[in-house]
C-alpha cells in the first residue's frame, strides 16, 4: 500500500521498456558535478592537512630557534615572562634583548634595554624601587651572567647598579645601568627566582 504512494520514475511504471539514452549534455554535466564532489570531499580536506602540516613545522622551527638561542636574541620578552619575572620593560624603550633558562633549581630572565631618563625612572619604580638607590660605580650581575650574555661592564661608561632583594617566591632582580649616553641610559637585568 505504501509502496503507490511513492513517486515512481518512467522506469517503475514500465518495466519492460528500455531506458531513452542520455543525452550528452546531461552526461558532462553529471560528470563533471561528480567530479565536483570528488575534488571537495578529497582536495579540500588534503589541501587543509597540507596546509596545517606547513603551519606546525613553520612554528616548530620558530619555537626551536627561541629554545635553542645561546645567549640573548633581540625583541621583548613576552608578556608572561615579563610578569613571572617582574621585569616592567618601559615604553619608549629600543634594542630590547632578551634570554631566559630554566633548571630544576633557578629560573632566570635576563634582558637589556635602552630608554629615556623618564623610562628608567619608571622602570625603577615599577619593581618597587627608587632611583637613588642606584649605587655608583657598582657592578650587581654576577660574572657567571654576564658570561652566559655576553655582557662586559669593563668598559669606560658611568656605571651603576641595585639589587633588589625579595622574599621567595618573587623574583630578585640586579640591574646595572650605563649612563655613559646621557639622556639614553641602557639597563641591563637579571631576574632570577626559584620554580
Amino acid at each position: 500500500m505504501t509502496g503507490d504512494l511513492l513517486p515512481q520514475t518512467p522506469q517503475d511504471r514500465f518495466p519492460g521498456r528500455p531506458r531513452p539514452p542520455e543525452g550528452r549534455r546531461r552526461m558532462i554535466r553529471r560528470r563533471a558535478l561528480t567530479l565536483l564532489i570528488i575534488v571537495l570531499l578529497i582536495g579540500v580536506p588534503a589541501g587543509y592537512l597540507v596546509i596545517s602540516a606547513n603551519q606546525s613545522r613553520a612554528s616548530g622551527k620558530d619555537k626551536e630557534a627561541r629554545y635553542s638561542a645561546d645567549g640573548l636574541t633581540q625583541g621583548w620578552p613576552s608578556k608572561l615572562q615579563r610578569r613571572l619575572y617582574q621585569v616592567p620593560v618601559p615604553h619608549p624603550a629600543w634594542w630590547v634583548a632578551s634570554y631566559e633558562t630554566n633548571n630544576w633549581k633557578t629560573s632566570r630572565l635576563y634582558v637589556e634595554f635602552e630608554t629615556t631618563d623618564a623610562g628608567l625612572s619608571a622602570f625603577l619604580t615599577s619593581m618597587g624601587v627608587q632611583q637613588d638607590e642606584l649605587k655608583r660605580d657598582e657592578i650587581t650581575i654576577s660574572d657567571r651572567d654576564q658570561e652566559i650574555t655576553g655582557w662586559k661592564f669593563d668598559r669606560p661608561g658611568l656605571w651603576s647598579g641595585l639589587v633588589n632583594e625579595q622574599k621567595d617566591p618573587a623574583p630578585t632582580q640586579d640591574v646595572v645601568v650605563n649612563h655613559g649616553k646621557p639622556g639614553f641610559p641602557k639597563v641591563y637585568v637579571v631576574s632570577r627566582t626559584v620554580p
